[in-house]
């Protein structure tokens, strides 16, 4: 571990009591943060982002409005930090009391002045020189912070508690052995006194799990296996001894409903991947959503989304909260946009579905029947020979976030219309090694050629209200704002803003990198609205040149 201050901290430390103080409050010490302002979400002020959506229910939605449709064309970069990374962010930043927070590839994590762009301290993990099997990048996806602590997952399956002041460690929980598969690029959330987590290594035949921390001290609490073990309902949707190595990891950050102290997770894959006779049965809880009892992990109900997966579906994409009005009756909902390539609005409090209906062109199946389970089309089994389906393996959409506007009821999705030809082949199974069984071909030929599109969903029916088409699938996520306004990236390097109205294009910007899996935020700052977008591993900062007084928040 190796922690470095900024030059300005360094020279303070040896300045007397009284200069470190001044220093400290030059730079915005942060207060503690409460349990009520992480359930209060994103306030009318815009001051501060302190959860991964934003807000338990992930709505990725700004109350503010000073960057509007007329006027965002004239944003101005204000800063950006080149922070000598390699890789992508995949992070959401948060932001309190004018310092930003954020992860980065390798393990790597800052505190950022966020009027300047100055580095105020930043935290090095050292990562194990060998056997570290992290299956798609060495990415993080985000702090979450309570009290004076900042907690993070680490590459080698170990959560965090940083000191938000100085970056330093203040404890260090193992999830499982790292040598075995285990890794975690999930941004944890808090809950109460708990920080919850999710572990990957869904390809390196892990048995995955939810877990629970006191944040306080780092002890765990519960434990949520995703795969059920002997005695448990479940179990025998497993062949034989495959639940040992089954995967079906949790890598992206679920939600919390505070009424009814539920956490929702979507779940990863089985393994192997593709090879079907490897693990007959439906293979609980894999791609799955399950609602949990927060105190105590307990299952209340799941859903499966895809049973018997072979074409690496992972269900883990962000869960999106809302009571909605559907048929003339208010329902708590939770909406997803899955993989495989289906819009689905389910009841949160039992788990039914109310819509299921494709967003992008699915061949393996295309409608759900009364039961909730998927109509599967003939033909789509991989095997050595290959066979085609749409979408391919990274789906309709996948872990970058999706959006939701409460005031229109609208839900944002970054969607890919994409098909592969897929392989499948008996795997040996070896602790520490990848074990997928198989692999895909993209179909990317002139009369077949994937692309991306920007979809507005109207929950209720499933029913799409505009797209905006991409030329080339993009990764990344989407921050919309009462202002009409949405943020998101295509890939070929641009930050492209629409209106959310109608999706109509109304200003782009070349970054020089892509947006990777994550999105902008927005907030408030000496009474000018900032976007901060991570491109690449740099932050760049943006606000409009000149705010009128009459328009400041």
């Amino acid at each position: 571990m190796r922690v470095t201050l900024s030059r300005t901290v360094r020279i303070a430390l040896l300045l007397p009591l009284a200069g470190i103080a001044t220093l400290v409050a030059q730079q915005g010490a942060p207060g503690l943060v409460t349990n009520q302002e992480i359930l209060d979400g994103l306030k009318e002020d815009g001051s501060r982002w302190v959860t991964f959506g934003g807000n338990y229910a992930n709505h990725r939605f700004s109350p503010l409005t000073q960057i509007t449709p007329e006027n965002v064309g004239r944003l101005k970069q204000q800063w950006t930090l080149q922070t000598n990374t390699l890789g992508n962010f995949e992070t959401t930043t948060l932001v309190r009391d004018n310092v930003l927070y954020v992860t980065g590839p390798q393990n790597v994590a800052w505190a950022i002045d966020a009027r300047s762009g100055r580095q105020i301290w930043r935290y090095r993990r050292e990562l194990p020189a060998t056997g570290l099997t992290a299956c798609c990048g060495l990415v993080n996806r985000g702090f979450a912070a309570l009290g004076d602590k900042l907690f993070m997952t680490t590459l080698d399956a170990h959560v965090l508690a940083l000191d938000m002041k100085t970056g330093a460690v203040v404890w260090d929980a193992t999830l499982e052995d790292y040598k075995t598969g285990y890794a975690a690029t999930i941004a944890p959330i808090v809950v109460k006194d708990k920080v919850i987590v999710g572990v990957a290594g869904g390809e390196f035949g892990i048995r995955g799990f939810i877990d629970a921390y006191e944040a306080n001290t780092g002890k765990r609490a519960w434990r949520f296996y995703t795969i059920p073990g002997p005695g448990e309902p479940g179990h025998n949707t497993w062949a034989g001894d495959s639940w040992k190595i089954g995967g079906s990891g949790v890598w992206v950050t679920g939600a919390y409903d505070p009424e009814q102290n539920l956490l929702f997770y979507g779940t990863g894959n089985p393994g192997p991947d593709y090879h079907s006779e490897s693990r007959e049965g439906d293979n609980l809880y894999s791609d799955s959503i399950v609602a949990l009892d927060a105190d105590t992990g307990k299952l209340k109900w799941y859903y499966q989304f895809t049973p018997h997966d072979v074409h690496d579906y992972d269900s883990t994409e962000v869960p999106i909260l809302a009571d909605l009005t559907i048929n003339g009756r208010l329902r708590k909902t939770v909406m997803f946009a899955n993989r495989n390539g289906f819009y689905y609005t389910l009841d949160r409090t039992d788990g039914k579905i109310i819509v299921a209906k494709p967003f992008v062109t699915t061949t393996w199946a295309k409608e759900i029947d009364a039961q909730g389970r998927p109509m599967l089309l003939p033909g789509h089994k991989p095997d050595e020979k290959g066979e085609t389906t749409c979408p391919d393996l990274t789906g309709g959409t996948n872990f970058w976030p999706p959006s939701f506007d409460p005031r229109t009821r609208t839900f944002f999705v970054n969607a890919r219309e994409a098909c592969a030809i897929f392989y499948a082949y008996k795997p040996e199974y070896v602790p520490g090694q990848r074990f997928t069984g198989g692999a895909q071909q993209l179909i990317n030929t002139r009369d077949q050629k994937p692309f991306g599109a920007i979809r507005a969903i109207d929950p209720t029916t499933g029913d799409r209200k505009w797209e905006f088409r991409m030329e080339t699938p993009s990764r990344s996520g989407i921050l919309t704002t009462a202002s009409n306004l949405l943020f998101t990236g295509d890939s070929e390097g641009n930050l492209v803003v629409l209106d959310s109205r109608n999706g109509k294009l109304l200003f782009t910007y070349q970054m020089g990198a892509n947006l990777h899996g994550t999105s902008p935020v927005t907030y408030m700052l000496d009474g000018r609205q900032q976007i901060l977008v991570p491109a690449g591993t740099s932050l760049t900062a943006w606000a409009l040149p000149d705010v009128p007084r009459s328009t400041a928040q």
